[in-house]
Order: structure tokens, then sequence, then C-alpha cells
């Protein structure tokens, strides 16, 4: 079995009451219908915009700041109300154009307001909103713009380059909206400014159908083009839930989730479920630097602070020295989400920020969390947590029996569940794919101990057969990073004649170290002590950077493919260094 590092436990530390005090009792009692009523319907229809920003205009948050941007030069404020304001204002510009019930309009800029505001206007007209990463090439916007068939675009002056690159083969696009020129020179521009200020901000959202598509997010897998997720107005129950239960969200809180919306996260956690729950959120546009981040939770005094691995291991290179300068007394609760957590991220926060790091675990295609560490429960580090209430997850083997504890399987859960995906863009074969008898089947490989804790092994491509034994990737990254040189670390399984498979580690060093022959061996070594002489890896190879998705994922299939000299598969959401 995979268990085979030590699990340390780390008792729960509340500042306040959270918003889920006994999960066990909680979870007895709940049904989706309970969360139903803690987010507003008319007439058993739903906006998903409307829930995030239109609601509280009709209360005392009406005045209340929903959005604190930065830039690296420019700081700007926005209430609940001006964003109320804003998206009628982009929702009234889009139905000039024309645009109805389930049109796509896409997005695709930096993290400025404007994106904030065209999404939810998007989503008020019952239009599909799309989302993409600014660092997306010619042609990964062919793909998705030309799949989805979308009729508007709305981008900058630096961005709209990549897409004319492509614009010949998207004959559905027929309005580019440009946020930062005042009169465009080219015909189907439009002027978002221009546009703005002639736009009534009066608009009623259009009240939605629970299972009418909001919004779509495409992904990337080792062949083939992306695939479009598609999620529902109804999606906003669930989303609205996990913020309250996970991310633990009250009224008084200053949130920061650093994840760009064009991934899932910064969707449900960055503009929907959190302003749901009317919190103030920070958006920060800028590049990362450990500072700055400091910089901007203490000035800012945010107190739920929601980032990935990869940022928090690039925040333990730059050591804890740089924390001492700042105060963190603000944060009451921080969680991570993007890829499994490894135990020493966790250790390190309490260091840094007086705090542990809580994992949860969901995909592009849930929609929202599924398994999570909770504010009232303790932490086992390196477990993704137990299921949120109204889920029912399992272990189970390639035919679909559940497997016990300690026995490594498929992670799977139950449908239905709000904000699962209703399907996948005009491919219904690969959406029946995720699901087998009862069961969707996430491609994660995992376990679960005798008190309901589940445990990440690898994707199901990426678990390492070395010598007859099952070897999680994970665990030895996590093993790994614990070694006084490493920053961050990938794991494979390469082809051996003798063993099947060999483990092979790709390493990132702390500065301040250099590869050597003797560092390889002391790795070597220090990862026997701690796993076991199977787990291993037999060959090191030291890298500047590893290769990662825009939302922070190592990508050990591009590894895995460098190393063997196989095709590399769609790249579109590789981050750019």
């Amino acid at each position: 079995m995979a268990d085979i590092m030590k699990v340390k436990t780390i008792k729960k530390r509340l500042k306040t009451i959270p918003n889920l005090p006994d999960y066990g009792k909680f979870c007895k009692t709940f049904k989706w219908t309970d969360a139903k009523k803690d987010v507003e319907w008319v007439d058993n229809r739903i906006n998903a915009a409307y829930n995030a920003v239109d609601k509280h205009v009709k209360t005392w948050r009406k005045n209340k700041v929903a959005l604190y941007w930065i830039s690296e030069t420019d700081e700007k404020k926005f209430t609940f109300f001006e964003l109320h304001k804003l998206s009628n204002k982009f929702a009234n510009v889009l139905k000039k154009l024309g645009i109805k019930k389930g049109d796509r309009v896409f997005i695709f800029l930096p993290r400025v307001p404007e994106l904030y505001v065209s999404f939810l206007g998007t989503l008020k007209t019952g239009a599909i909103a799309g989302t993409m990463f600014a660092a997306f090439g010619s042609k990964a916007l062919e793909d998705r713009l030309g799949d989805s068939g979308a009729k508007v675009l709305i981008t900058n002056t630096e961005l709209k380059s990549r897409v004319y690159e492509a614009k010949k083969n998207l004959p559905e696009l027929k309005h580019i909206i440009i946020i930062d020129v005042d009169k465009p020179k080219i015909s189907g521009e439009i002027s978002y400014k221009a546009a703005m200020e002639k736009a009534s901000d009066k608009f009623v959202a259009k009240q939605m159908h629970p299972e009418d598509y909001a919004f779509m997010l495409y992904t990337s897998g080792t062949t083939g083009r992306p695939k479009g997720v598609m999620h529902a107005h109804v999606a906003i129950i669930q989303e609205h839930a996990t913020a309250k239960w996970v991310l633990d969200l009250k009224d008084d809180d200053v949130y920061w989730c650093t994840a760009d919306p064009g991934w899932v996260t910064g969707i449900a956690y960055g503009i929907l479920g959190s302003w749901s729950n009317g919190a103030s959120s920070v958006v920060y546009e800028g590049r990362f630097e450990p500072e700055k981040w400091y910089d901007i939770i203490e000035k800012y005094r945010v107190t739920v602070w929601y980032t990935a691995p990869t940022a928090i291991r690039m925040l333990m290179r730059a050591g804890l020295k740089a924390t001492r300068k700042y105060d963190f007394s603000s944060l009451r609760h921080i969680c991570s989400v993007g890829e499994p957590l490894n135990p020493e991220p966790i250790f390190w926060g309490m260091k840094a920020f007086g705090l542990p790091f809580h994992d949860n675990w969901w995909q592009t295609e849930t929609g929202g969390i599924l398994i999570a560490n909770y504010p009232c429960m303790d932490i086992r580090a390196g477990s993704m947590g137990k299921p949120i209430p109204g889920i029912k997850a399992a272990i189970v083997d390639d035919n679909g029996k559940k497997l016990g504890p300690h026995m490594e399987g498929n992670l799977a859960i139950i449908p239905p569940w709000p904000s699962m995906m209703r399907k996948i863009w005009k491919n219904e074969k690969k959406y029946k794919s995720y699901f087998m008898g009862k069961y969707y089947i996430s491609g994660d490989r995992a376990w679960t101990d005798k008190d309901g804790y589940f445990w990440f092994i690898g994707r199901a491509d990426d678990v390492i057969k070395t010598a007859g034994e099952r070897v999680g990737p994970f665990e030895v990254e996590s093993a790994l990073i614990e070694h006084h040189a490493i920053a961050e670390a990938g794991v494979i399984g390469k082809p051996d004649p003798l063993r099947g498979e060999i483990i092979k580690a790709f390493i990132v060093l702390k500065v301040g170290f250099k590869p050597s022959k003797a560092l390889e061996e002391d790795i070597k070594v220090f990862i026997k002590k701690r796993l076991a002489g199977h787990a291993y890896p037999r060959e090191i190879e030291f890298m500047v950077a590893l290769p990662k998705t825009q939302s922070g994922k190592i990508m050990r299939r591009m590894l895995k493919a460098k190393e063997l000299g196989l095709p590399i598969g769609d790249t579109s959401t590789l981050e750019k260094y």
C-alpha cells in the first residue's frame, strides 16, 4: 500500500467559530435541498451572477467593497452596487449586439476589472461565458473559440494580435470588444469604453432554468484537442455552500483567491461562490513576487487566503526570513488547491503564518470542492480530507467494486451533485467515458484510512509499478521536498527491462545549492530512509523549472514525454516561463 510515510496530525486551531462547527453531525442530516435555501430563486429559476452580486444590492452589503483590485502600478475598489451597475451595463452592451440565451461570449484578458464585469454581465443575459488565460497563443485561442462557436470576444490591444492570427478560421466570431481603445479602426471591433458609456445601468438579470449553462472551461489532455466542460447556473448552490464550509467565508472577511478566472477555481471561488457569500475579495494582477504577496496580505488585512501548492513552494523557496518583515495577524484561515499539497508546505505555513494550509480536492469537471480539510477538523498532513456534506465518495477497483480502507483504487463519486459538469461541448462520447455504473470516475488513484480521510496517490496514468510494487508519484515528491536542498520535484516511472519501471525524479534546487553527484546520492539515501527501499529515485535530473499548467499542476506527462521522446499532447495550458 502507498501509505508508507508516517502520518502527522495537526490539531485544529480556531480563531473564530467555523461556519461548519461539527462536520460529522452536520453530514448526518444534510440534504442538498437545505443548501438551495442559501441562494436566491425567482419562481424556481436562478441566475448565478444575480446571486453573486445583485442580491446584495437589496441588503446592507450594497455599499460594501466587493473587489479590491491591485496591479503593479494602480489600486481600485468596487462596491457590490458598483459591480451591479457595471455588469448591468455590459449586459446591455451584449443585448444591443443581439446576444441571446445560449450564445457563447469569451473573455481573453489578464486579471483586470473588465474581466469580472464582463463575466457577470454575460451570465445576466443568459449567454454562456468562457474564460481564457492571457498567456494563450493563437492555436489555443483558435481551438477554444472555434469549437465553442463564440460570437463575442472581450480582449485588449496587447492580446488581440493573437486573436487575429486565428481570426480567419473563426467564422462565427462576429464582434471583438477591446477594453482599452476609444475608437477602434478595424471592422468588427468595438470600444468597451464607448459602448459602456452609452449603455443603461438598468438590467434585470435573466432568471434561468437551473440546468441552463452558465459558463464553460476548456481542459487539456494528453491527446486530442481541449474539451469544453459545461457548468449550469445551479452550480452556484455548491459553490456558495463550499465557500461557506471549506473556505469559511464570513461577512467581515477580506478574502484573497490567487487563481486566475481562466481556471475553474478563479470562477467558482474567485467570482461566484465567494461573492455569493458577501465576502470582500482581493484580486492582484501583477507578477508573482513573495514580498509583494506578503505586502498585500498585510496592507489589505487579508483574513482568508486560497492559493496553490506551487505558489506555496515558491514562497518556501524565498525562505522564512522574507516573512519576518510582515504582519500576518489578520490571517485566520489558509487553504490550498490545484494539485495535492505535500505535508512539508503545511508545516511551513505554521512557521511562516502561524496557520496550517488546508488542502482540498476537486476538478474542472466537478465544478466545486468535493473533498476537503475543514477548520473544525484535525489535519492529517498530506490527506485530501473528507467529502463535503452531500457527497458520497468511494475507492473502487477497475470494475467499479467498492474497496475497503488502505486499498488503492480509483477515486469515485456518486452523482449527481449541483456543480457537476452537465456535458462536454459537442462530445457526448467523451462525457459518457467519465462514468462507470453508478460512479463518476475521477481519473485519480487514492485510498482511504479507517477514519474516512482520503489520500491521493496520483493520476491513474502516473502511478509507477517498480519491481512488482506500486508507488504513487505524490508520496515520493512529498518526501523529496522535505530535503533541505530541494524546492520542487516531479516524479515519473521510466521503463526498465529488469524492474518494469524505475523512479526518476526531476528536481529544482533551492537558491544556494548546485547539482552534483554527491547531492544526488544524498537525496537517494534521504528518500530510502523516509519511504522504502523500492520507492527511491534511481535516476535524478536537475532542472531550472518544472513544466506546469497555468493552475500550477506539475505536468508529469510532459516530463515523461521528454524522457521517452514521445509526443507531448496539448500544451495550451502550459505556464510560460
